[in-house]
């Protein structure tokens, strides 16, 4: 763009690059929207929308179940296995295609299930404690909810492919650059609709827990179960996305329009069910036997797995392609497996600085909102920059990001509350920390998300997905692994009470958790930088 002199000097030039920025960034996005895109992002939207018991869920857990933070952190990676188990679901999905309804009608009924389990929890603690402990109810809901959010994410993730046309208006196939954009906004809506059901149900918390700062235990419970079922939403959208997706589909038809869809018949690879059936029958017996090493013998097995299937699947693609593949997989890998604080953090902020539902419902929107700017903006640059950089500059961004939770530990906000007439507190700090993180989560996976689209085979895009995915989800496995053995090191307890007799079962003790707050930092920093070092000096290296 050539500038044109003013008196303003460069002033012209600005105007010019931001709306060129403004076009780019946001206008291009609209542009690019299509019907065909709503159902998968529909079912999205439902994963996001999963969020509204989030808050009720934590409390429930900090303040009437007696499970110590190692153990909340271990239950994490039962969580995590639906997950994983996304490998054979991803091949089911590809041999069953025309009738995705029913899986997604499948996941919906066990999303269900443990919001009704959960109601009961918090409705009628005493007469489901008559039936089984409070804490193997919860175990029961937890397990149920994952495993219906994976299924249906597997066919949400498959109609993405299914949404991109493959050809623009005049019936001319797009260029491989034309190509990878649309994918990549095709993602990034996932994203977004992913998050805008975070931020919608993080603005309902706010609402439902305004002015209940000095309410009742008993009415605090009742609240909780008005949210476990309003949460039953849930299902009835992500229905309601496979119902337009066929509504989409019969329009196309009678037109006599050709739909997406692979132009071979996938076929059975035994290896991919049988490995993933080996898999869960492996992980139920050891999950419910007594062997201490049950979740670290799951993963050891689950990861060779894993990494079978992936040589297999690698055998689709051209050999350059499959390094790619495999080098930008392992970097995301280890950003993702970088442990966590675990449960101990929230607990401090609800004993120690005074945060409650409301306060935490307004982290969680504050949160969403700007992941969403940060994705919409953050867009043209993960369309072209390589994935190892953008994780490069995440890593950084996450290691900066840990330094606010440690100042808040060791009462930095106590020096800057005094100071500033109390603005800067815990609170302003808190918010100032979630403003900043809170899009460099969701970023990480858009750009190989993409890469998958726009390089897998069309009659395995699910099962291309899945396993990838899965592989990718074992980070957070691997992460909830390390997450229970540095609560095991630094051991963090905090009051709760029994909810039918009001027992006290224990007390606070955050002495170490600074020390666990530094440690977690540091790996945060240290195992990706080095991980991408290594990849990119190797034949693995990535320019995509």
């Amino acid at each position: 763009m050539t500038a044109i002199p003013t008196e303003n000097g460069n002033s012209e030039n600005e105007h010019g690059w931001l709306t060129v920025w403004w076009q780019v960034t946001f206008l291009d996005l609209a542009k690019q929207m299509r019907w065909s895109y709503l159902p998968p992002l529909m079912v999205y939207f439902a994963a996001g929308v999963s969020g509204l018991t989030s808050v009720v869920g934590a409390f429930f857990l900090k303040e009437y179940l007696d499970l110590s933070a190692s153990f909340v952190a271990g239950l994490a990676f039962w969580a995590g296995l639906p997950w994983i188990l996304k490998m054979p679901m991803g091949h089911v999905v590809d041999l069953f295609w025309r009738w995705k309804a029913l899986l997604i009608l499948l996941g919906a009924s066990l999303i269900t299930g443990s919001l009704l389990i959960m109601y009961a929890l918090v409705s009628a603690p005493g007469q489901m404690d008559d039936i089984m402990p409070l804490a193997t109810w919860y175990v029961v809901a937890l397990m149920l909810a994952p495993s219906g959010y994976a299924i249906q994410d597997v066919v949400a993730d498959a109609m993405t492919v299914e949404a991109v046309p493959q050809k623009d208006e005049n019936g001319q196939p797009y260029s491989e650059e034309d190509a990878r954009a649309l994918h990549t906004t095709m993602q990034t809506l996932g994203r977004i609709a992913i998050i805008s059901g975070f931020a919608s149900v993080a603005a309902v918390n706010i609402w439902v827990f305004s002015g209940t700062e000095d309410i009742s235990d008993a009415a605090r419970l009742g609240l909780y179960g008005n949210v476990y079922l309003t949460a039953l939403i849930i299902p009835v959208l992500s229905l309601s996305g496979t119902v337009l997706h066929a509504v989409i589909q019969r329009r196309q038809r009678s037109r006599g329009q050709t739909l997406q869809g692979p132009e071979v018949e996938t076929e059975v690879s035994w290896p991919i069910l049988g490995g993933g059936l080996a898999f869960v029958i492996f992980s139920i017996l050891l999950g419910t036997s007594s062997f201490d090493y049950a979740q670290e013998a799951i993963f050891s097995v689950s990861f060779i797995i894993i990494a079978y299937l992936i040589a297999q699947l690698m055998k689709e693609l051209p050999t350059a392609k499959a390094n790619v593949l495999i080098g930008t997989a392992i970097i995301i890998f280890v950003f993702r497996a970088v442990p966590l604080p675990g449960p101990g953090l929230t607990w401090f902020e609800i004993d120690e600085l005074g945060f409650d539902e409301q306060f935490l419902a307004i982290l969680a929107f504050i949160t969403s909102l700007l992941a969403l700017i940060g994705l919409i903006v953050l867009r043209p640059l993960m369309a072209r920059k390589s994935i190892a950089y953008v994780v490069f500059v995440l890593t950084l961004a996450a290691g900066v990001l840990s330094l606010p939770n440690l100042a808040l530990y060791y009462g930095v906000h106590e020096w800057t509350a005094a100071h500033t007439g109390g603005v800067v507190d815990a609170r302003f700090i808190a918010i100032l920390d979630t403003a900043i993180e809170s899009p460099l989560g969701q970023v990480a996976m858009v750009p190989m998300l993409a890469w998958i689209a726009r390089n897998a085979p069309p009659h395995l895009k699910a099962t291309f997905f899945a396993v990838m995915a899965s592989f990718t989800n074992m980070a957070l496995s691997a992460s909830s692994l390390g997450s229970k053995y540095l609560n095991e090191v630094f051991v963090i307890t905090r009051s709760s009470v029994d909810p039918a007799t009001g027992e006290v079962l224990s007390i606070a003790d955050y002495s170490q958790l600074g020390q666990l707050l530094i440690t977690v930092g540091s790996l945060t920093v240290a195992l990706p930088l080095i991980t991408i070092f290594v990849a990119q000096q190797s034949r693995l290296r990535t320019k995509e």
